[in-house]
């Protein structure tokens, strides 16, 4: 090939890709005339969520791909927030994206559509007048005692605000745990404890949101008082301190941010079950708790497989787990979900402009590993791991060998962020300054 021609194609390669995902100088600010912009990216992959549940679509969806990908690039890779105590929300829009991405080729790929359970043919149900009984495929989401399928009604569709289509594909997109959908096979459901009952529940519900938001306040407050952690441009958990002191502080802020991050996750779930139950009157058991007592758990397997969130499941089986598999079976799987979850950890902070610190990776990939050898465990000795020798071995390998990845985010900017904003914050308005006056007045 002639040089010059070859210098063209290059050209032209690069301001293509720089058409999609442009250099961070070029960045957009989120303002409120950009935010419809923003919106308005989303729409390709609605329109990809609203095939996947039409019969003979898959040739469709796959010309589709390249430009529901582009546009979620777009929309996470050109806009930013400029203020640095916003920083962590491109933290946010990056996760977002990246889910996205795994939603589209897990759409883009399912050549038979995406199914509910009871479905023989995508979008069956909303086209029926009375939708069945979830119960034709029962057994495939446990939790522990019963199976959701066998108690979930029929949806309520005279009183919906949408149009049913799209309703359709909303519900489709919002799905990450797979419940009520093929691809949710053997998901772990944790046991409810709320009354099934409408009213009651979103009653316990609301309760459960405020207390969330309240813990999630104080957390995060507590933290901004961390010298140098607290800042919006960040610092390490390692202050220079007599080591016991380093390490006793280190273990706190490591416990404080696995706190926030736990009631952060319970508090929008809350808010978003409130939407779905209240608003849409989606069945109050379509939204099983999101965790399970994960501070209760006595192994690794039971931590990551039933006492953690299950929100991001497919997503890391669509990165990783499917072509892990391929190349080494399940063991490639396990593998390759963990090593999935520490990139996209890992990659979507590197919107927040400092930088890649592969320890995040390494820690999550280092879970796997610490599964094998739990596996091993029983093999060799024939008794799993459990009891309170497992709390105490989970406990190390979150709390002690997770501090590297905590701090790694920390130097970044993750707790100067402004995740519950002053102006709303119980804990800064009234709490820090009674403590001042009555400190004070001693």
């Amino acid at each position: 090939m002639h040089p010059y021609v070859y210098r063209e194609l290059q050209i032209g390669a690069l301001q293509a890709f720089r058409t999609v995902i442009p250099a961070s100088a070029d960045r957009i600010p989120v303002t409120w005339q950009t935010a419809p912009s923003m919106i308005l990216h989303h729409l390709p992959l609605v329109f990809m969520a609203y095939l996947v549940r039409r019969p003979d679509t898959y040739i469709i969806r796959l010309l589709l791909l390249p430009t529901v990908l582009s546009a979620i690039l777009r929309m996470t890779f050109s806009f930013h927030w400029t203020d640095p105590q916003l920083n962590v929300y491109n933290w946010g829009l990056s996760l977002l994206g990246l889910y996205e991405i795994g939603r589209a080729l897990d759409f883009a790929f399912a050549r038979h559509g995406r199914l509910k359970v009871g479905e023989k043919v995508p979008g069956e149900m909303y086209r029926r007048p009375t939708p069945p009984s979830h119960a034709t495929n029962a057994g495939a989401h446990t939790n522990g005692d019963a199976h959701i399928e066998d108690k979930l009604e029929p949806k309520d569709h005279t009183s919906s605000l949408f149009p049913l289509w799209l309703e359709d594909a909303i519900e489709m997109l919002c799905a990450v745990r797979g419940i009520g959908w093929d691809f949710g096979h053997g998901v772990y459901v944790p046991k409810e404890w709320r009354s099934t009952e409408r009213t009651k529940f979103l009653l316990q519900t609301l309760k459960s949101f405020a207390i969330h938001f309240f813990l999630l306040d104080f957390q995060e407050s507590l933290l901004k008082l961390v010298p140098g952690v607290g800042s919006p441009f960040g610092g390490t958990i390692f202050l220079p301190l007599p080591l016991y002191q380093r390490y006793a502080l280190s273990t706190a802020i490591h416990i404080l941010t696995g706190s926030c991050i736990l009631s952060g996750f319970i508090m929008v779930y809350d808010l978003l079950t409130l939407i779905d139950v209240g608003l849409l009157r989606h069945s109050p058991l379509s939204w099983p708790p999101i965790v399970e007592n994960p501070w209760g758990t006595h192994s690794l397997h039971e931590f990551w497989a039933k006492r953690w969130h299950q929100i991001l499941r497919q997503t890391f089986m669509v990165y990783g787990g499917i072509p892990g598999k391929w190349i080494a079976g399940n063991p490639g799987m396990v593998v390759g979900m963990f090593l999935a979850s520490g990139m996209y950890h890992e990659y979507a902070i590197d919107t927040m402009g400092r930088g890649l610190d592969h320890r995040v990776t390494f820690f999550f990939c280092l879970q796997g590993v610490m599964m094998f050898l739990e596996r091993f465990w029983r093999k060799f000795t024939g008794k799993r791991v459990e009891g309170w020798p497992g709390t105490i071995w989970v406990y190390f390998v979150i709390m002690v060998l997770g501090q590297p990845c905590v701090d790694a985010w920390h130097l970044r900017g993750l707790a100067g962020g402004m995740v519950i904003f002053p102006v709303i914050s119980p804990t800064r308005l009234v709490i820090f300054p009674a403590v001042r006056h009555i400190l004070n007045a001693l």
